[in-house]
């Protein structure tokens, strides 16, 4: 069976990816970015923080020689702001 993870905005403003079954604060990656680059993303830090995501994953896949399907990350809203 394959993992699922989920990517969440914690309360503190980061970004974080973590198991989707996993309701703890461990997250396997945390982005933070300072309140200057999010002025300048225009609030658009998740979006970025995503595609970051996307591309660790990508990259992991291709040096693991494993097949991750990106449908293996979902983001959705929930207490502690899970993106989608």
């Amino acid at each position: 069976m394959a993992d699922f993870f989920e990517i969440v905005e914690l309360s503190n403003g980061d970004i974080g990816l973590r198991k989707a079954n996993d309701t703890s604060e461990d997250m396997i990656v945390r982005i933070k970015f300072s309140a200057e680059a999010k002025e300048n993303l225009k609030n658009n830090h998740i979006e970025v923080a995503h595609a970051m995501i996307e591309a660790g994953v990508n990259k992991v896949s291709e040096l693991s020689g494993l097949d991750i399907e990106q449908e293996g990350i979902v983001t959705e809203p929930e207490n502690i702001g899970v993106i989608h």
